[in-house]
C-alpha cells in the first residue's frame, strides 16, 4: 500500500489556512474602508444641507449656488447607495469564500486522516494474515505431529523444544501451545516463563474452533483479550490449527496448536505511531474497534477493552473508508474511518478510526 505524502497534505492544509486568514483580513480592511466612506459621505452631506440652507438666505445670488448643493446631496445619496450595496454583496462572498475555505479545509484534514486510518488497519491484516499461515505450517511439524500420535516423554520433550526454536525465531509470540483431543495442554515452547502444561483449554473458543476443522487449510481465532492462563494476562490474541496425522491436511485430527500472539507488541505500537502532527497530537485519538464497538488498540492505553463512545456509530462502522464532522456535547469533532481491506484470504473485519476534535 502507498502511503499518502503527509508533506503534500501539511501543505494543502496550511495553504488552505494562509486563504481563510487572508479572506478574513480583506473583510476587515473592507469593512474598515466602508465605514470609512460612510462617514466622509455623512459630512458631505451635512456640507450640502448646510450650503442649501445659505443658498436660501441669500436668495437669488445664492440660487446657483444652491444647485450645486442640490446636486451634492444627489451624488452623496448615490454613494451612500453604493457604499452599502458593495458592503452587503462583499460580506455575503466573503461569508460564501470563508465557508468554502473552512469546507475545504475539513476535506484535506478528512481525507488525510482516513487514508491514516486506512494505513493502520492494513498493516495489522498484513500482519495478523501471517499468523494464520505460521500456525497451519507448524502444526504439521513432525516433532508436534508425533508428540501427539505417541506421547511419551522424549516425544513431548522434543516437541517443546522444537516450539522453543521456532519462537526463538519468531518474536511476537508469547508461547506456542500444543494440546491433546482432550483440550489438555501437553506441551509449550516457553516452559521456563509460561507453566501451563497440564491446563485444560477445552472450554476456549480457539481450541473448539480447531477441533470442529474440516482439514488443515481452516483454523481457529480467539480476538484481543488477556488470559492468565496462558500469558500471565496480557493482551493476547491466540490463533489455533488442528494437528493431524502425519501432518497431512485430511489427517485424523491428533489434537490442537495453538500460538500466542503479543497484540499489544503490533497495535498499540501502530496507534501509537501513527503520523500524527505534533500540534495535532493532543486532540487527536487514534483507534481499532471490532464490530461491536469493543477498543482493540488505543493510543490511550487505559481504553483497551473499553466500549467505544461514538455518536452515529453504526452510520460510521458502514461508510468504508470515509470521514465526516459530528458534534458531541457542543464540540465539532472530525471522525476518520476505515474498514479492514482485508490481504489474501484474511480479514479481521475491524474498524480503523482517528478522531479529532477542531479547533478552527
Amino acid at each position: 500500500m502507498v502511503a499518502p505524502s503527509k508533506r503534500s497534505e501539511s501543505s494543502q492544509s496550511s495553504s488552505v489556512g494562509r486563504l481563510a486568514s487572508l479572506a478574513r483580513g480583506v473583510s476587515e480592511h473592507l469593512g474598515h474602508a466602508v465605514s470609512g466612506m460612510q462617514r466622509v459621505n455623512m459630512q458631505a452631506r451635512l456640507l450640502s444641507l448646510n450650503a442649501r440652507i445659505e443658498a436660501a438666505r441669500a436668495g437669488d445670488s445664492g440660487r446657483a449656488f444652491g444647485v450645486v448643493a442640490a446636486e451634492m446631496a444627489s451624488l452623496s445619496e448615490r454613494t451612500s447607495t453604493l457604499t452599502a450595496d458593495l458592503a452587503t454583496r462583499t460580506k455575503a462572498e466573503l461569508a460564501q469564500l470563508d465557508s468554502t475555505l473552512e469546507h475545504l479545509g475539513a476535506e484535506i484534514r478528512g481525507v488525510r486522516l482516513s487514508d491514516l486510518a486506512l494505513s493502520n488497519i492494513d498493516l495489522i491484516d498484513r500482519n495478523l494474515y501471517e499468523r494464520s499461515c505460521d500456525v497451519r505450517w507448524w502444526a504439521t511439524d513432525a516433532a508436534v505431529v508425533d508428540a501427539l500420535a505417541r506421547p511419551d516423554a522424549a516425544q513431548v520433550a522434543y516437541a517443546s523444544s522444537r516450539l522453543g526454536v521456532i519462537l526463538d525465531a519468531y518474536t511476537v509470540y508469547y508461547d506456542i501451545v500444543l494440546c491433546d483431543l482432550h483440550g489438555r495442554v501437553v506441551a509449550n515452547g516457553r516452559p521456563a516463563r509460561w507453566r501451563s502444561v497440564g491446563r485444560d483449554m477445552s472450554e476456549t473458543g480457539w481450541f473448539r474452533e480447531a477441533i470442529a476443522t474440516r482439514d488443515g487449510s481452516e483454523f481457529g481465532f480467539r480476538g484481543v483479550h488477556r488470559d492468565d492462563g496462558l500469558a500471565g494476562g496480557e493482551l493476547i490474541l491466540v490463533y489455533s490449527c488442528a494437528v493431524r496425522e502425519g501432518g497431512r491436511s485430511d489427517g485424523r485430527v491428533l489434537g490442537v496448536l495453538g500460538i500466542v500472539f503479543n497484540w499489544a507488541a503490533l497495535a498499540q505500537t501502530i496507534v501509537k505511531r501513527t503520523p500524527i502532527p505534533e500540534e495535532e497530537r493532543g486532540r487527536t485519538r487514534v483507534c481499532i474497534v471490532d464490530s461491536t464497538g469493543l477498543v482493540l488498540a488505543d493510543a490511550d492505553d487505559a481504553r483497551v477493552l473499553a466500549s467505544l463512545d461514538l455518536p452515529d456509530r453504526a452510520a460510521v462502522f458502514a461508510s468504508g473508508k470515509s470521514h465526516r464532522v459530528v458534534e458531541d456535547a457542543g464540540v465539532r469533532t472530525m471522525v476518520a474511518h476505515a474498514v479492514s481491506p482485508g490481504y489474501e484470504t484474511y480479514r479481521t473485519g475491524w474498524h480503523s478510526l482517528i478522531v479529532q476534535t477542531l479547533t478552527e
